[in-house]
């Protein structure tokens, strides 16, 4: 019997590694990627609330962007705070901002997606660039990088959102191996022809994706969502590239405590359960198999498998995704994430199924 669990175990390894080669290998061993400025009119889309703070330090950085066409919009979602007064003040200031000015209604009560259709629509620009007033451009070129990738049959770009290091933390180190995670699934899958999601912190689309497929009536009534399940409809390996210049990234601050970033992945986890069912399959085969390695390689521990055998299979196996990832972490500037690779893994695999339990029993989605 423990022969039969080990060659299980074996299959298992080869299948994860077929998946790290075959398709997270379709972004790491990606080439640098080609920059030549395009004088595509932007509308830079940022939706806010209640985030006074954060706009007075975002507002100038997007403004001082090193790009020839280029306007701000900027959709206050109804703040109670003195965030509209601000964003008023920049209104005055700038002449390339435009403010929307959302209030609640009956039928749309605090809908992100409700706000955002009216910046969409108010934008002028032919092409949108999506951000977070949480989340600040790495560098002065940003929309330059983001639109560079733009082309005649190109119209949706996925970009990355990184958060920012703290030093000495645990969790965060945790929460940024997820994100490192996350975003080499989407770019790999994306690069392999199948995109199936994207980041509002980062993304950009070309208006007439999201008029001709009707925006977001489709998934209007589901509260989260508004880039992955926009992405997941519309975007197809014809329509659909990446962008991974440093340049181009946003950051943002992660969660502080472990609750909330498993609220948030609560979220993730709900949402992605309206995607097709072939992206909801490949998402979660990667999971389990994750979980399966850890699982069966306990059992062949428990039974006092041959260890001259067992260890040099378990040794080859972390090698082979460690060397693998750290080549996605070195091309997202995240290198520091894999330094403790087998630690991160277990320690991500147990949230993973934690969330996986949590929102199987409870169905009351709280953060809607």
């Amino acid at each position: 019997m423990p022969t039969i669990i080990f060659y299980i175990f074996i299959g298992i390894i080869i299948v994860q590694l077929a998946y790290y080669l075959g398709i997270f290998g379709k972004f790491i061993f990606a080439g640098p990627q080609q920059v030549v400025q395009k004088k595509l009119p932007v509308s830079v889309i940022v939706l806010i609330k209640n985030n006074e703070e954060q706009v007075k330090k975002l507002i100038p950085l997007l403004v001082s962007q090193n790009y020839p066409d280029f306007e701000l919009v900027l959709i206050d979602n109804a703040s109670s705070d003195d965030t509209l007064d601000i964003l008023e003040q920049f209104e005055l200031q700038y002449p390339n901002i435009k403010l929307v000015k959302v209030e609640n209604n009956e039928a749309f009560w605090g809908n992100k997606k409700y706000a955002l259709t009216l910046g969409i629509k108010a934008a002028r620009k032919e092409y949108l660039l999506f951000t977070d007033a949480d989340f600040t451009p790495a560098s002065a070129d940003w929309i330059m990088h983001m639109a560079s990738q733009f082309t005649m049959s190109k119209t949706i770009i996925l970009g990355y959102s990184k958060y920012s290091l703290v030093k000495n933390s645990v969790l965060n180190k945790l929460i940024r191996f997820d994100a490192l995670i996350n975003a080499t699934q989407r770019f790999a899958w994306a690069k392999a022809g199948f995109p199936f999601s994207g980041d509002g912190r980062n993304l950009a689309y070309k208006k007439e994706e999201f008029f001709k497929r009707n925006g977001y009536i489709n998934h209007m009534n589901i509260r989260t969502g508004e880039d992955a399940l926009f992405i997941n409809e519309v975007a197809d390996g014809k329509n659909t590239a990446i962008c991974f210049t440093p340049e181009s990234f946003t950051e943002g601050q992660a969660p502080a405590t472990f609750k909330s970033w498993v609220l948030e992945k609560r979220k993730a986890a709900y949402t992605m359960s309206f995607f097709k069912s072939a992206d909801q399959a490949k998402l979660k085969i990667f999971v389990w198999l994750q979980a399966l390695f850890f699982i069966i390689m306990g059992v062949l521990i428990a039974v006092q498998f041959n260890w001259m055998i067992l260890v040099p299979v378990i040794v080859f196996r972390y090698l082979a995704c460690w060397v693998l990832l750290a080549q996605s972490a070195a091309k997202l500037n995240e290198k520091d994430t894999v330094y403790w690779f087998p630690f991160m893994e277990l320690m991500l695999i147990f949230t993973q199924l934690y969330v996986f339990a949590v929102n199987l029993f409870s169905r009351k989605e709280y953060w809607q």
